[in-house]
């Protein structure tokens, strides 16, 4: 891919200056287009070191609103985002609808240096492309604009370049620990970039390589390609085809024996030792940096906080967090359905329990119609990814349906509304989704049968007896975790 590009193209300084005069009201004009029809975009910026990304960006933003637009210079992941995933210091980056997001460099340089440094060869780096092939998909998917542009120069300009830096004191700074480190590299890097630039060239996020040997050229072609781009999207009318499922394959509820129970004597006599032996898990994750994660959904009144409750007792409070979902506000609503989760993830080491979560996509957004029917059939796979990316991270999933009968469910909401400690557990969205019964069931069914995963795997737990499920989970948390740390 780089191999055929023509380092030797220029624009004359007359015919930069003309195309300079034509994008001023073209790139305002289109960016408050963009923002009234909630188009996201996101410019990736790549480029060999000293390619001129940064006076092609300079450039580029002079003709923008700075109210609507957000510049990430990316550079070696903080020992912060060392802790988490690695996609996971982009998604918390990403814009909003109607917003624009400029990364001077991105996912891809990361890799690329990280593919040096530890000399992968090219079916490893095949390998971790696909984690960001799924995510420009989630992203292309949501609506987002993606334009991908890397800046071309060879290696003696590259020289050239690094020698008037270093000439100069006032730039001297910006070659210290690059200079010959780089241009030695340089065959190498350009085998990896070709390799990753070709493999991540799809036709939902296609690559533009621009020479910049002259930097009037690669700006004035940034510039046209983005506003070409740009132009498109707001003429285009998007057809959205039809999401095919295949059909389900089991009805999981339907096997479930709710008669379980277990006594208050051996409720007290088993659960102390189950949550001394977490409490002992719980620091071994921290000393081995392995991140938990927990999910709690449910029937309403199925008994989600009275388990959480006992799980995290005898936990030191310092490494879990408890996050209870509800629906998507203010921000939320304005990013991609996972945008919040990810954003919520644990630090390797840590634990974190989801009091609902990313399923409420498939599950209320379906039933209430929040979502369309495109988006929730096709947040199946989008999760299923995201746990995948997940486990891959070396995280420990474990996923919880609560649940209970029709009957017992009726009886906890009358016990809540005669008690008047607990009147305010009760509400009137709980009745409206009580009368929507079967259509939520119907909805669990496919959850399960759909997003159960070896790396994943769902729990049903039997609720009826609210003793009997305290038990099932925290032994169910405690073998998972002894599984994953032996």
């Amino acid at each position: 891919m780089l191999d055929s590009v023509d380092l030797k193209k220029s624009i004359s300084k007359t015919n930069f200056k003309e195309s300079a005069k034509q994008w001023e009201s073209k790139f305002g004009t289109l960016q408050r287009s963009l923002k009234d029809r909630k188009v996201p975009t996101i410019v990736l910026l790549e480029g060999w070191e000293t390619a001129g990304k940064g006076t092609v960006l300079s450039q580029i933003l002079l003709n923008l609103d700075p109210r609507g637009y957000w510049v990430h210079n990316i550079v070696k992941p903080t020992r912060e985002e060392k802790l988490r995933p690695f996609l996971w210091r982009y998604w918390i980056r990403l814009p909003g609808y109607g917003e624009i997001a400029f990364f001077n460099h991105s996912w891809y340089w990361e890799l690329i240096e990280k593919a040096l440094k530890e000399k992968w060869n090219l079916q490893k780096i095949k390998n971790e492309l696909e984690e960001i092939k799924t995510f420009e998909r989630h992203l292309v998917d949501d609506g987002v604009l993606l334009i991908k542009i890397f800046l071309h120069i060879s290696k003696a300009e590259q020289q050239r370049r690094f020698k008037k830096l270093e000439e100069d004191p006032s730039t001297e700074w910006r070659t210290k620990g690059k200079y010959k480190n780089l241009l030695k590299s340089y065959e190498k890097i350009f085998e990896i970039t070709n390799f990753v630039l070709t493999e991540t060239n799809l036709q939902y996020s296609k690559w533009n390589v621009i020479p910049s040997t002259d930097l009037k050229y690669s700006t004035a072609e940034t510039a046209r390609i983005i506003l070409n781009k740009w132009e498109e999207t707001l003429s285009e009318n998007r057809q959205i085809e039809p999401y095919i499922l295949a059909p389900r394959t089991s009805n999981p509820l339907s096997t479930v024996d709710l008669n379980k129970e277990l006594s208050q004597q051996d409720y007290e006599k088993i659960l102390p030792k189950l949550q001394k032996k977490l409490r002992e898990l719980h620091y071994l994750c921290y000393k081995k940096r392995i991140p938990v994660v927990i999910i709690f959904e449910g029937w309403d009144a199925g008994g989600k906080g009275g388990v959480i409750k006992r799980l995290v007792r005898n936990l030191d409070p310092r490494g879990y967090d408890v996050v209870p979902i509800s629906a998507p506000q203010g921000e939320e609503k304005n990013h991609h359905h996972l945008w919040r989760f990810w954003k919520a993830l644990p630090k390797a080491g840590h634990f974190t329990i989801y009091d609902r979560s990313w399923y409420g996509r498939v599950l209320v957004e379906r039933v209430e119609s929040f979502a369309t029917e495109e988006q929730w059939k096709r947040a199946y796979s989008e999760i299923n990814e995201f746990e995948m990316q997940l486990a891959k991270w070396g995280a420990i999933i474990m996923k919880f349906w609560m649940h209970i009968s029709p009957d017992e469910q009726l009886k906890r909401f009358q016990e809540r509304q005669s008690n008047p400690l607990k009147q305010w557990k009760i509400t009137e969205e709980d009745w409206r989704n009580r009368a929507k019964w079967n259509d939520y069931e119907e909805a669990v069914n496919d959850m399960i049968d759909r997003t159960s995963t070896v790396y994943a795997p769902w729990h049903i737990i039997e609720g009826n007896s609210k003793l009997y499920a305290r038990v099932k989970v925290l032994n169910i948390v405690v073998d998972t975790i002894k599984k994953h740390t032996s």
